[in-house]
Protein backbone atom coordinates (compact mmCIF):
# COMPACT_ATOMS: atom_id res chain seq x y z
CA UNK A 1 0.00 0.00 0.00
CA UNK A 2 1.18 3.50 -0.67
CA UNK A 3 2.03 5.88 2.16
CA UNK A 4 -0.92 8.26 1.58
CA UNK A 5 -3.46 5.46 1.71
CA UNK A 6 -1.90 4.14 4.91
CA UNK A 7 -2.13 7.62 6.46
CA UNK A 8 -5.91 7.15 6.26
CA UNK A 9 -6.14 3.40 6.88
CA UNK A 10 -3.86 3.30 9.96
CA UNK A 11 -5.95 5.69 12.13
CA UNK A 12 -9.18 4.04 10.98
CA UNK A 13 -7.81 0.60 11.88
CA UNK A 14 -6.55 1.88 15.24
CA UNK A 15 -9.96 3.41 16.00
CA UNK A 16 -11.78 0.20 15.14
CA UNK A 17 -9.36 -1.82 17.27
CA UNK A 18 -9.75 0.65 20.15
CA UNK A 19 -13.56 0.51 19.94
CA UNK A 20 -13.56 -3.28 19.85
CA UNK A 21 -11.21 -3.32 22.84
CA UNK A 22 -13.60 -1.07 24.76
CA UNK A 23 -16.51 -3.37 23.95
CA UNK A 24 -14.71 -6.63 24.76
CA UNK A 25 -13.28 -5.27 28.03
CA UNK A 26 -16.54 -3.72 29.18
CA UNK A 27 -15.10 -0.21 29.45
CA UNK A 28 -18.23 1.07 27.69
CA UNK A 29 -20.41 -0.23 30.54
CA UNK A 30 -20.84 2.55 33.13
CA UNK A 31 -21.87 0.09 35.86
CA UNK A 32 -18.69 -1.93 35.40
CA UNK A 33 -16.55 1.22 35.45
CA UNK A 34 -18.26 2.59 38.58
CA UNK A 35 -17.75 -0.82 40.20
CA UNK A 36 -14.04 -0.56 39.42
CA UNK A 37 -13.87 2.94 40.93
CA UNK A 38 -15.76 1.87 44.09
CA UNK A 39 -12.65 0.91 46.08
CA UNK A 40 -14.40 0.87 49.47
CA UNK A 41 -17.66 -0.74 48.37
CA UNK A 42 -18.37 -3.54 45.94
CA UNK A 43 -15.03 -3.17 44.15
CA UNK A 44 -14.77 -4.97 40.81
CA UNK A 45 -11.05 -5.20 39.92
CA UNK A 46 -11.52 -6.72 36.43
CA UNK A 47 -10.79 -3.45 34.64
CA UNK A 48 -7.35 -3.40 36.27
CA UNK A 49 -6.28 -5.91 33.61
CA UNK A 50 -7.43 -3.49 30.90
CA UNK A 51 -5.47 -0.60 32.37
CA UNK A 52 -2.32 -2.62 33.07
CA UNK A 53 -2.44 -4.11 29.57
CA UNK A 54 -2.78 -0.64 28.04
CA UNK A 55 0.18 0.66 30.04
CA UNK A 56 2.39 -2.30 29.06
CA UNK A 57 1.46 -2.09 25.37
CA UNK A 58 2.02 1.68 25.32
CA UNK A 59 5.39 1.33 27.06
CA UNK A 60 6.56 -1.21 24.49
CA UNK A 61 5.25 0.82 21.53
CA UNK A 62 6.75 4.03 22.93
CA UNK A 63 10.17 2.40 23.46
CA UNK A 64 10.03 0.97 19.94
CA UNK A 65 9.00 4.28 18.35
CA UNK A 66 11.74 6.17 20.20
CA UNK A 67 14.28 4.06 18.29
CA UNK A 68 12.72 4.82 14.91
CA UNK A 69 13.82 7.75 12.76
CA UNK A 70 10.39 8.11 11.14
CA UNK A 71 6.96 6.54 11.69
CA UNK A 72 5.81 3.87 9.25
CA UNK A 73 2.79 5.72 7.89
CA UNK A 74 3.58 9.41 8.34
CA UNK A 75 6.38 11.89 7.78
CA UNK A 76 6.91 12.92 11.41
CA UNK A 77 6.19 11.74 14.94
CA UNK A 78 3.58 13.85 16.74
CA UNK A 79 5.04 14.27 20.21
CA UNK A 80 3.19 16.07 23.02
CA UNK A 81 3.93 19.79 23.05
CA UNK A 82 2.76 20.31 26.64
CA UNK A 83 5.34 19.12 29.14
CA UNK A 84 4.65 21.30 32.20
CA UNK A 85 2.77 19.93 35.20
CA UNK A 86 0.71 22.96 36.16
CA UNK A 87 -2.57 23.89 37.84
CA UNK A 88 -4.39 23.72 34.51
CA UNK A 89 -3.33 20.08 33.99
CA UNK A 90 -4.21 19.02 37.54
CA UNK A 91 -7.56 20.83 37.61
CA UNK A 92 -8.49 19.34 34.23
CA UNK A 93 -7.46 15.87 35.38
CA UNK A 94 -9.50 16.29 38.56
CA UNK A 95 -12.59 17.37 36.61
CA UNK A 96 -12.12 14.45 34.21
CA UNK A 97 -11.83 12.02 37.12
CA UNK A 98 -14.86 13.41 38.92
CA UNK A 99 -16.93 13.19 35.74
CA UNK A 100 -15.69 9.67 35.06
CA UNK A 101 -16.61 8.60 38.58
CA UNK A 102 -20.05 10.24 38.47
CA UNK A 103 -21.09 8.85 35.11
CA UNK A 104 -18.85 5.82 34.64
CA UNK A 105 -17.80 6.91 31.16
CA UNK A 106 -14.95 8.82 29.65
CA UNK A 107 -15.07 10.32 26.14
CA UNK A 108 -13.94 7.24 24.17
CA UNK A 109 -16.56 4.84 25.53
CA UNK A 110 -19.20 7.59 25.46
CA UNK A 111 -18.61 8.17 21.75
CA UNK A 112 -18.79 4.41 21.21
CA UNK A 113 -22.07 4.28 23.13
CA UNK A 114 -23.66 6.97 20.92
CA UNK A 115 -24.57 4.09 18.65
CA UNK A 116 -27.02 2.82 21.30
CA UNK A 117 -29.12 5.99 20.99
CA UNK A 118 -29.46 6.03 24.79
CA UNK A 119 -30.73 9.47 25.81
CA UNK A 120 -28.40 9.64 28.85
CA UNK A 121 -25.37 8.98 26.63
CA UNK A 122 -26.48 11.61 24.12
CA UNK A 123 -26.92 14.17 26.93
CA UNK A 124 -23.48 13.24 28.32
CA UNK A 125 -21.80 13.70 24.93
CA UNK A 126 -23.60 17.02 24.37
CA UNK A 127 -22.46 18.20 27.83
CA UNK A 128 -18.94 16.96 27.07
CA UNK A 129 -18.82 19.01 23.87
CA UNK A 130 -20.34 22.06 25.59
CA UNK A 131 -17.80 21.82 28.41
CA UNK A 132 -15.00 21.54 25.87
CA UNK A 133 -16.12 24.69 24.07
CA UNK A 134 -16.74 26.53 27.37
CA UNK A 135 -13.21 25.72 28.55
CA UNK A 136 -11.79 26.70 25.17
CA UNK A 137 -13.35 30.17 25.33
CA UNK A 138 -13.05 30.74 29.09
CA UNK A 139 -9.51 29.44 29.63
CA UNK A 140 -8.17 29.35 26.10
CA UNK A 141 -6.76 26.53 24.02
CA UNK A 142 -3.87 24.47 25.33
CA UNK A 143 -0.57 25.72 23.92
Amino acid sequence: MNRNLMKAVAPLSAGILFGLGLLVSGMNNPEKVRGFLDLFGDWQPALMAVMVSAIVIFAIANAFSNKMKQPWFHNIFHKPSLTVLDARLFSGAAMFGIGWGMVGLCPGPALLNIMTGNEDILIFVAALLAGNRLAHYAVGPAK
